[in-house]
């Protein structure tokens, strides 16, 4: 999507450098002539101007929309930021476009202020109105005759420094991460020298490392320092590998990402098998390369994680990703050898007069365009050096890729305090007022007309910190971290109970840890988890399965109403239920009919290697996915390290006795679990087991997500193609389609906010 957005951008409108050689702290963007606008995220209305006319003989609209969002990247991590949409169409134009202006919220739809032909429209405060994300702010307009918006983001420096105070931002050689918050690709560095080999060591003769195959690589030790990116998509892993220089340039060692086809699909089965003692700290370890659970079961050399990295030109080999030597980072972090850069003070372009040197900026982006920039006589007046600069900025493609990176302290050009000070070289001999003291006082007195400070109630003369507004929503989305506010739209109080905010807050870091441990931090596999946790869970409501009363037979029970014992929380309780005689529940053994004679399920005994009735009670459904049934209680065990593969017999469902239903004949070991209702007492187990469940257990079934559209449905073709995707995700879950009206209603719901 944003590879698209991309194209959008124009090379008149570079950020952070104007074609005067002054701050441009936005980009223009142009995607569909006089199209909608559309806000990035959920915002508060700062301040806004809606012109009725445009002014400058119609090639000048000065409406804009300046929105504050806060959201949030992990637990604890608030992240606030601005953003501006400028040069909106004056109201009048509306008509000439085809545009309904009845689109936009109700105080976008009059001017702002008092109409006067050929002047700006006075801007408003935002008075707290809010919007949503994607509701349509206004239509692309124009400026200097050209057809554009001016698009910002920033953030003051109280937000900034609390949010990228805890990253490594601006640090020139990061080492490790300082927080848990982790998303997005997954960063090593690994220092020369460091011992690669041809295999993990303890490989049998068939590469073979507990079952699991590695193909053989070089032993060898790597001559230059290393920065490694791995990544996920669509099941399969891809690496990046860049060698590091003395001078710290960087030389890509994989030409193409090297892959490793179904490796994301394969993680709970590698997890398994390579760390016994703890499969699910192992499976953070091969997704994360550490352990983001805490606290942590395994450590030491129990966490070792063979990685095949390529550590000199076509030469790769095995390397310990646990060895303390390398650093583990991610996205989350902003290391500078992704291109981020701290542009302030100590090392900005621009001088005391607000006007970029290219020479420095040369520096700055390490000469990106060095090899193909022709020599250029050395510039003397204003226009000379803004020729030049503008030459290199928009002539070179590597130059503008690294000036994406910069994340600048600069003023806002939309406050008034220093005009006088950033504008004063225009007068200067070669500058464009030179001579034309007129001109110049009535460039500052229009400029002054535009801008819009005064209404913000943000702080006049203080310099702000300013991101590629495009750069800066491709790396946030990689989070995909719900907030409070974010997730009250995904599961909103319309599905829920009267205690709709107090249910949604205890599960939501607990669902925002497992998306994210299990893969599903891109929009369309959360829609599908959530959409179909909709109807297991009754949206968050309902962590354990209940029962009926009402006739009960030898093998059935038609249920009439819901049995209350069943509902109240085996927290509460301070056991399973049915874990007491009083509490035995004939409804899990037998076949299962609601209110309206409809079968709602078979008996649950001696079903998944329940064993007996009190099985069937004991394993019934818990969690966010429901698990259900003794072998699916011990996978989940074993897999948490509560208790080992070796104290009990694997399927023991086959033994002839499971089969004839004698229990106390059976010579193979059921695996014995005390706890069940951990999974349905304790948030992060509820949440854990189901992301479990369904990435773990059921690969097949991310697969299928994987195979679904980002693009909402319009046709009857691409509803029944989605349709399909849901049918098949319903019955890789639980074997059947159960609820699958609400299944598909739901995930195509979320989809709509989240896509």
């Amino acid at each position: 999507m944003m590879d698209a957005v991309d194209k959008f951008e124009l090379a008149h409108g570079i950020y952070p450098v104007a074609a005067d050689r002054s701050w441009h702290c936005g980009a223009h963007l142009a995607p569909d002539m006089h199209g909608p606008v559309h806000a990035i995220a959920d915002g508060e209305v700062v301040a806004y101007r809606v012109c009725q006319h445009a002014m400058d003989d119609g090639n000048g609209n000065a409406g804009f929309v300046l929105l504050r969002h806060s959201s949030e990247t992990g637990d604890g991590r608030t992240l606030t930021f601005y953003s501006l949409y400028m040069h909106l169409l004056p109201l009048a134009e509306y008509h000439t476009f085809g545009h309904d202006g009845a689109r936009l919220p109700a105080f976008l739809q009059k001017s702002s202020g008092p109409d006067t032909r050929g002047k700006v429209t006075p801007a408003a405060k935002g008075n707290g109105q809010k919007v949503r994300r994607k509701d349509v702010l206004g239509f692309l307009g124009r400026y200097q005759g050209v057809t554009y918006m001016h698009f910002e983001i920033f953030m003051t420096p109280g937000d900034f420094d609390a949010y990228f105070g805890h990253t490594q931002l601006g640090v020139a050689s990061p080492a490790a991460a300082t927080t848990q918050d982790c998303w997005g690709h997954t960063w090593f560095t690994i220092p020369a020298g460091q011992q690669f080999y041809a295999l993990p060591p303890g490989a049998d003769a068939h590469g073979k490392l507990h079952g699991i195959a590695f193909k053989a690589g070089r032993t060898d030790r790597n001559p230059l320092p290393l920065v490694v990116e791995m990544y996920f998509s669509k099941g399969a892993k891809y690496t990046n590998v860049w060698s590091v220089a003395a001078d710290g340039s960087r030389t890509l060692l994989t030409p193409e990402p090297v892959e490793e086809k179904d490796y994301e699909y394969d993680l709970y089965h590698r997890a398994i098998a390579l760390y016994e003692a703890c499969p699910s700290d192992g499976y953070e370890m091969l997704r994360f390369g550490r352990i983001l659970s805490v606290p942590a079961t395994l450590s030491g050399a129990a966490c070792a994680t063979w990685v095949q990295i390529t550590y000199a030109a076509g030469q790769s080999g095995y390397i310990d990703i646990n060895n303390a030597a390398i650093g583990k980072l991610s996205d989350a972090d902003f290391p500078s050898f992704m291109g981020w850069q701290k542009i302030s003070d100590g090392n900005t372009p621009f001088g005391s007069d607000g006007l970029c040197d290219v020479d420095m900026l040369k520096k700055l982006v390490r000469d990106a365009a060095a090899n193909e920039q022709p020599a250029v006589v050395k510039e003397a007046t204003e226009v000379q050096k803004a020729d030049a600069l503008s030459y290199y900025v928009k002539g070179h493609e590597e130059v503008r890729r690294a000036l994406r990176g910069f994340i600048c302290n600069a003023p806002s050009e939309w406050d008034s305090t220093h005009n006088e000070t950033r504008f004063a070289k225009l007068l200067d001999e070669g500058g464009f007022y030179h001579g034309n003291r007129k001109g110049y006082e009535d460039f500052l007195k229009y400029l002054e007309e535009l801008q819009f400070w005064d209404v913000t109630g943000l702080p006049a003369g203080e310099k702000l910190w300013f991101f590629h507004p495009l750069a800066f929503i491709r790396h946030f989305r990689k989070c995909a971290w719900f907030s409070k506010d974010e997730f009250a739209l995904v599961y909103s109080n319309n599905h829920m109970s009267h205690n709709a905010d107090v249910i949604r807050e205890k599960y939501r870091k607990p669902l925002n840890f497992s998306l994210r441990k299990y893969g599903m931090s891109n929009y369309l596999r959360q829609a599908h988890f959530l959409g179909q946790g909709a109807v297991e869970s009754s949206f968050l409501c309902s962590m354990q399965e209940s029962s009926m009363v009402g006739k009960v037979t030898s093998v059935a029970v038609y249920g009439t109403h819901k049995n209350p014992m069943s509902v109240k929380s085996e927290g509460d309780l301070g056991h399973w239920y049915g874990a007491i005689p009083s509490e035995d529940d004939p409804w899990y053994r037998s076949a299962k009919y609601n209110s309206i004679g409809r079968l709602i399920a078979s008996s649950y005994d001696w079903r998944g290697g329940n064993c007996d009735k009190e099985d069937a009670q004991k394993f019934r459904g818990r969690g966010f996915k429901q698990l259900t049934f003794r072998s699916n209680y011990a996978d989940y065990w074993v897999y948490r390290a509560w208790i080992r593969k070796s104290s009990f017999t694997a399927s023991w469902w086959s033994d002839p006795q499971y089969r004839a239903k004698h229990r106390v004949l059976m010579t193979k070991v059921p695996a014995r679990i005390d706890n069940p209702e951990v999974v349905a007492a304790v948030p992060e187990n509820c949440l854990d087991s189901g992301a479990w469940y369904i990435t773990c257990l059921k690969p097949e079934v991310v697969s299928a997500i994987d195979g679904d559209s980002f693009s909402m449905p319009k046709t009857t073709a691409e509803l029944a193609k989605e349709e399909n995707v849901i049918r098949g995700v319903t019955r890789g879950i639980n074997g059947g389609l159960i609820g699958i009206d609400d299944r598909i209603k739901f995930t195509r719901m979320i989809k709509g906010v989240l896509l």
